[in-house]
């Protein structure tokens, strides 16, 4: 498998909107890894592994978001994979 890993920065009105909780459901849907998180600057941080065109699925969900969030930008990177198991919040 084709093994990628990516570390998304998600601005908007992000938080307050269930955000982490439904990128933990679509990410395990598809069968991802890594974890979500608020930030203190009222972003949320993604990182993601799983492999590439699955990652790619996730990462055009992020621009949406679920509903009650305003997406304004995603900033993405290349990141080496962690071999997380399983996808999860953190707080």
């Amino acid at each position: 498998m084709d093994l990628t890993a990516r570390r998304v920065l998600v601005s908007g009105v992000v938080q307050g909107v269930g955000f982490r909780h439904h990128t933990k459901l679509r990410a395990r849907e598809l069968g991802l890894a890594g974890w979500v998180q608020n930030l203190p600057d009222g972003r949320v941080e993604v990182w993601v592994e799983g492999s590439s065109s699955v990652v790619d699925e996730l990462l055009v969900w992020l621009r949406r978001g679920p509903p009650g969030a305003r997406v304004d930008g995603c900033e993405t990177s290349e990141v080496a994979p962690a071999a997380f198991e399983r996808f999860e919040v953190r707080r």
